[in-house]
């Protein structure tokens, strides 16, 4: 796959699978809803403060993102950093008309906050094979990116 296809696949993708570590050492994984992304190694994920994996997160931000096409047997596990902002811009950014039942005082509800996953390598594989993703890749994918919806320019 080329950069360009795994971000193709990445920009599809409605939802994601976040793994982490719990706060007993546990491997888990939560499906998150994430569509917004800076290329291949920067994700943004709203959630709710509260949440257990939130918490697990704040004391260990070791995570993975898995993006996957069932349909074209293809996907692409992100390894890197999860943190936790609490920052207006990255809510008001993520905030879609609705978000209120979840967030009943709004964009500044101290139960919202957004995972910023940041990758620092991956590995990717379809039908035609399987390779690393480095983070030199990664870097040098990501500097001409910007911050933007994939799902709603893939799918109009």
């Amino acid at each position: 796959m080329t950069h360009g296809e795994i971000r193709s696949l990445i920009d599809r993708s409605l939802f994601a699978s976040l793994g982490y570590a719990d706060e007993n050492g546990r491997q888990s994984i939560r499906r998150v809803f994430c569509v917004w992304h800076k290329g291949l190694g920067t994700h943004l994920i709203s959630t709710n403060t509260s949440s257990s994996h939130v918490q697990s997160l704040m004391k260990n931000g070791n995570a993975c993102l898995y993006f996957s096409d069932d349909d074209s047997f293809e996907a692409v596990c992100l390894y890197g950093k999860a943190e936790i902002s609490c920052d207006r811009k990255h809510k008001e950014l993520l905030w879609n008309e609705g978000d209120e039942k979840y967030y009943p005082k709004g964009i500044d509800d101290e139960d919202y906050s957004v995972i910023v996953f940041t990758a620092d390598s991956g590995r990717y594989y379809r039908f035609d094979g399987k390779a690393d993703l480095t983070s030199d890749e990664i870097s040098s994918y990501d500097s001409s990116c910007t911050l933007e919806n994939g799902y709603s320019k893939t799918h109009r």
